[in-house]
């Protein structure tokens, strides 16, 4: 009873709302990463060591120059960077998607950290280098609003960013030239060449957009999230932008609030901690929402499948 009380009580906090969408923020901006490479008919499984990489750079940069705008604009330059070398493994020497991300993820996971420690001479986190944040923005009058203030005003310039782009990509698809090529690659590619779209191009810049989105994601978690850079501070959020991504099945809004259940998770988590729950669990539980939830989608999209050979069948 004391447990369902105290999650009774943070749901009623306009902080925890606010902690949701912090949370949210670096998911999403993979999982529109994730969207638009999937689209195009090529998975990035680099997501995780994209956003590692960038994050550090961002740190790096920062530090060297003291501008945290540079160190963003770093942290996007190595996201692009990554993402041509993933683009040249997949498209042109015609390597398994799979293997060539995980191949970058894993070099990410100890490169960084080997960098680090060239660089500060530590291994664990970047303390030494004083590295700044990118800013956080408050709303004039809409802070002032009891509640809807608290919750939607403050944020982090990445945050807003992340919403914006929600809806950016939704027009892309939706309405663009660019958009429809994409789509039209990933549904049939030979169709798209029949009719002149440049296939691999679209593939290519689809990646390149992918990359610099999950950069994006990189550098809020060490200049906005928590300041700094740490070894595996992405922390499985590449992966679970790959299960967002899935969900949301090439609609960015449903991505969106793919993502925001992930940050309603981890935000539970965090104020839970003090409540008697083991800690691991604790820890768990974000992660295992969004497994539970992609495993009922799966069952979903079967079921329907199943329904409708089953429709086909019976001539109906």
């Amino acid at each position: 009873m004391e447990v369902i009380q105290s999650i009774f009580q943070t749901l009623c906090l306009p902080e925890f709302y606010f902690a949701m969408f912090r949370s949210a923020t670096p998911v999403l901006l993979t999982t529109l990463g994730a969207i638009i490479a999937s689209r195009s008919g090529t998975s990035n499984i680099a997501l995780e060591g994209t956003m590692l990489i960038s994050a550090f750079t961002g740190v790096v940069v920062s530090a060297f120059t003291q501008n945290a705008w540079i160190g963003f604009l770093g942290a996007l330059l190595s996201g692009f960077i990554v993402s041509n070398i993933l683009a040249y493994f997949i498209l042109k020497l015609k390597s398994n998607a799979i293997i060539s991300g995980i191949a970058i993820n894993l070099l990410a996971s100890g490169g960084t950290i080997f960098v680090l420690y060239l660089i500060t001479g530590e291994k664990g986190a970047s303390t030494s280098l004083a590295s700044l944040k990118l800013p956080s923005i408050t709303i004039p009058f809409l802070k002032d609003i009891p509640v809807i203030g608290a919750i939607l005003s403050g944020h982090h310039v990445l945050t807003y960013a992340s919403l914006i782009l929600v809806f950016a990509v939704w027009y892309m698809f939706k309405y663009t030239r660019l958009g429809m090529h994409i789509r039209a690659v990933g549904e049939s590619p030979d169709a798209a060449e029949s009719v002149g779209i440049p296939v691999q191009r679209v593939k290519y810049i689809a990646l390149c957009m992918s990359g610099v989105l999950t950069a994006t994601a990189g550098a809020f978690l060490s200049m906005g999230y928590v300041g700094l850079f740490s070894a595996g501070m992405t922390a499985g959020r590449g992966y679970i932008a790959l299960a967002t991504q899935a969900i949301a099945a090439g609609n960015a809004v449903i991505g969106m609030l793919a993502s925001l259940l992930f940050g309603f998770c981890q935000s539970l988590a965090n104020y839970l901690q003090s409540s008697g729950i083991p800690l691991q669990f604790i820890q768990m539980m974000p992660y295992l929402i969004i497994i539970i939830a992609y495993t009922a989608y799966c069952a979903m999209v079967e079921r329907k499948k199943k329904k409708k050979q089953m429709r086909i069948a019976s001539g109906k």
